[in-house]
């Protein structure tokens, strides 16, 4: 598969924005990285893993498209939950073309319902049905749960793909283009995304709490900058604090004699190096802030939401 190979579409530039809409756990963010390239969204089997709005670049000669990566919709279940629903249904009026990922190795469920309803009412962009994980199919099974599927949305093209693996990501990545406008680029030709690194940092750490926690724990967690300082051209200091909704998640986040909170910090201060380019010394705090996920202004001050 080569996504960058510019004698595959029509030589006339295109560019636009592409939302990958869809429940929670489907695999939004492992083909938005797949896409660009690089990890800019973080990815672990935990749901509702990618909670903002992140954009990813894949430039080529012949287009550059700007895929919008948003939180997994489903029925939220405090402040937090809404204001992820809200942001990724209002990316749809936004857009050029929608990318609807779900699961291909199950039949629908309420959630995706209620998805194909929503861009039924909310979107007037193309809409291109994504059924991820077909390595997990059965052969039997191939027609019922894709009739399935596309039953939900009747007006939308479609296909098979493994977002892992990349299967048929060139022929998904055809049917988008097809249907991108002609245009400029929008961004410049090197960048990958429009996070700032601090916002990079964060989300590094927090993936570093998915992967190395369990149960409760990864809902209840946010993480904020505190410090970055550019100590040496070949050093940057970053202090950042992990923050839980109670005593017992702290404990459990840091672990016995500090192990986890050690191990966290060496994880994500490998993954903050790759992107800086240099060394990086990560200093982590725990701290508790009672209810985070219900309060409006937690959720302002962590950038988790807009209003």
């Amino acid at each position: 598969m080569n996504l960058s190979d510019p004698n595959r579409v029509a030589s006339a530039h295109k560019s636009g924005f592409v939302a990958v809409v869809g429940k929670p756990n489907v695999g939004k963010s492992t083909l938005v990285n797949a896409y660009v390239g690089a990890k800019v969204a973080i990815v672990s089997s935990k749901p509702q893993t990618t909670r903002r709005v992140i954009r990813g670049i894949l430039t080529r000669p012949d287009a550059q498209v700007v895929f919008v990566d948003t939180p997994g919709i489903h029925k939220p279940q405090h402040r937090l939950g809404k204001a992820m629903v809200d942001a990724a249904a209002a990316v749809l009026s936004e857009v050029d073309v929608v990318v609807f990922m779900v699961d291909g190795a199950r039949l629908p469920d309420e959630d995706d319902t209620r998805i194909g309803q929503l861009l039924d009412q909310r979107c007037h962009a193309p809409v291109l049905l994504a059924l991820n994980k077909m390595d997990r199919l059965k052969p039997a099974d191939v027609q019922t749960v894709t009739a399935a599927h596309w039953a939900i949305v009747q007006h939308a093209d479609w296909m098979r793909i493994c977002a892992t693996r990349g299967d048929n990501l060139d022929k998904l990545l055809d049917q988008i283009l097809a249907r991108l406008p002609i245009g400029p680029e929008l961004y410049p030709a090197d960048q990958v995304t429009d996070q700032t690194l601090q916002a990079i940092a964060a989300e590094l750490i927090r993936e570093q709490v998915l992967l190395q926690t369990r149960q409760e724990i990864p809902h209840a967690v946010a993480v904020a900058i505190e410090e970055w300082e550019a100590r040496r051209a070949d050093l940057t200091r970053i202090a950042a604090t992990i923050y839980v909704e109670r005593d017992s998640q702290k404990g459990i986040v840091i672990g016995a004699g500090g192990a986890r909170l050690k191990q966290i910090g060496q994880g994500a201060r490998t993954q903050i190096e790759q992107w800086i380019g240099h060394q990086v010394y990560l200093e982590l705090w725990v701290k508790v802030r009672d209810k985070w996920r219900e309060r409006e202004n937690s959720l302002r001050e962590l950038g988790l939401t807009q209003t």
